[in-house]
Parts: structure tokens; C-alpha cells; sequence
């Protein structure tokens, strides 16, 4: 217990740390105070996930000292980095987007109409928040599905940890502005599915991916509300119509009902793409 909270003090002190110099720089300020609130952008994006990204990045290299252990125990072998596993759960995440918003597609319920941007700005924004969003799949999964989860783990086991963990990153995406219930319980859900390519590779490196390409496809590409955010600059021009349960309103896909039949899907396909004694492979 003692050394996670070390580790969370950590990662606080350094995002804290990291937040009071960028405040001391006036052309920050000003650009920080200006930035629209609800809405992703790459600015945003990079800057405020760089920081917390670095920050637990950081916490994590004191903790290897403190615990006298490496990335590779909390599920970030080094060698393996943006590796096969990244790029085979990259296209596995895209698709998980796209058969999702395909499934609300066949109810009527969502519809593109054209695109959004031009060929250097869609670029342009692409790259971007392709950068931005390795950095939240970095962020997020080494923070539950690496070290604490590596450490909470060592205690209760793999499936309790695990449980915990994802209720506590569901409860988190509560904070953002437009989130609901149905959209954090999706979060957590999502987190759950993240522990199980985890159990099943061993590391967390294609739930990076997986969770990279997610948020890329849902927010840029097909430029839907994520968590209940909008990104500004965006591929396509999409809107949803019909009820809640169908769409997930203000949440956007991950409130839908068909977020969960995607995740049962896509776990059931993991079970054997990686079956269970590759583990020690």
C-alpha cells in the first residue's frame, strides 16, 4: 500500500511541479486562459497529456529504484516499445471504433456527411492527435494497467486488482463535461479489456495501441464526442440521430449500448488471437 502511494505522491508532485513552470511563462498563460473548455484540440492535447504522460513516465523510473525492479515488471518492456503488439492493437482499436459506430449505423442512428477538413489540415490534424493520443494510451495504461496494477496485483491477484482499477478509471471519466454514467461504466469496461490483453501478451504494449487507435478513430477520424468531448478539427462531419440508448447523446458512442456488445466481441476475439499459454512465451 505504501508504495503506491508514494508512487501516486509522485506523479502528483511532478505534474504539479511541471504545471507551476508553464505558469510562470506568460505566453502560456495567456494561451491557457484563452483555450475553449469542453472541446479537444491538439494544443490541449499535447500539452496537457505530455505533462501527466511524463509525469507518471518519471514516477515510475523513481519506483524502479525504490522497489528495485524494472519497466518490464509493470508491463513496459523497453525492448519491446512501439513494437509488434503496438501496431498489432492499433488496427485492432481502430476497428473496434468503426464496428461500433457501423452498428449504430445499421439502426439508423449515425451518418457522416462529408468531410471536415482539407488535405494539408487533415493531415496536419491527424498527425497531431495521433501524437497526443499515444500519449493518453501511455499515460493511462501505464498508470493502471502498468504500475499500479503490477503493484495492487502483487497483493490480491491479477482479476481482483484489475477490478478495481477499471472502477476507478471508469469513475474518473465522471469528470469530464458531458460524461454520464452509462459512458464511465463503458471507460471501465474498456480498462477491463485492456488487463486481459495484458494477461494474454504479457505486457501492456498493444493496449497502447488499442487504446491509441480508439481515441484517434473516435475523436479525429470519424469525429465523434469522446467521453462526452468534441475535438475541434476533425476528419469527417458526423451527427447522430435517434435515442440515448442508441446513440449515447452526450457521451457520444461509448454511451450506446452497442459499446458493450463491441467489447464482449473484441474480448472473445483476443481470447484467441493470444491464447492463455502464450503468457510465459
Amino acid at each position: 500500500g505504501w508504495r503506491m502511494l508514494i508512487a501516486i505522491a509522485l506523479f502528483v508532485l511532478f505534474v504539479f511541479l511541471m504545471e507551476a513552470g508553464a505558469k510562470r511563462v506568460p505566453a502560456f498563460e495567456a494561451w491557457r486562459h484563452s483555450a475553449p473548455k469542453g472541446v479537444f484540440t491538439p494544443g490541449i492535447m499535447l500539452i496537457g497529456e505530455g505533462i501527466q504522460a511524463l509525469s507518471i513516465f518519471l514516477a515510475v523510473i523513481v519506483m524502479t529504484f525504490i522497489e528495485g525492479r524494472s519497466f518490464a515488471d509493470y508491463g513496459l518492456p523497453g525492448k519491446e516499445a512501439f513494437g509488434k503488439r503496438f501496431w498489432q492493437g492499433m488496427p485492432y482499436g481502430f476497428a473496434m471504433i468503426t464496428i461500433m459506430l457501423a452498428l449504430v449505423t445499421a439502426f439508423h442512428g449515425f451518418s457522416v456527411g462529408g468531410w471536415a477538413l482539407g488535405r494539408e489540415d487533415a493531415l496536419r490534424y491527424g498527425f497531431l492527435y495521433l501524437i497526443a493520443f499515444i500519449l493518453t494510451g501511455i499515460l493511462e495504461e501505464l498508470s493502471f494497467r502498468g504500475y499500479l496494477q503490477a503493484t495492487l496485483a502483487s497483493a490480491t491477484g491479477f482479476w481482483p486488482a484489475a477490478v478495481v482499477l477499471a472502477v476507478g478509471f471508469g469513475a474518473l471519466h465522471l469528470r469530464n463535461l458531458g460524461e454520464a454514467p452509462v459512458g464511465a461504466l463503458s471507460a471501465g469496461s474498456f480498462g477491463l479489456l485492456c488487463a486481459f490483453t495484458l494477461r494474454r501478451t504479457g505486457n501492456i504494449w498493444f493496449a497502447i495501441g488499442m487504446h491509441t487507435a480508439w481515441d484517434w478513430g473516435e475523436t479525429y477520424f470519424y469525429g465523434v464526442a469522446d467521453s462526452g468531448q468534441l475535438a475541434r478539427g476533425h476528419l469527417l462531419n458526423s451527427s447522430f440521430l435517434g435515442p440515448v440508448w442508441l446513440t449515447g447523446g452526450s457521451v457520444g458512442p461509448e454511451g450506446s449500448v452497442f459499446v458493450f456488445v463491441v467489447l464482449i466481441l473484441s474480448a472473445a476475439i483476443i481470447h484467441f488471437m493470444f491464447p492463455a499459454r502464450r503468457i510465459a512465451s
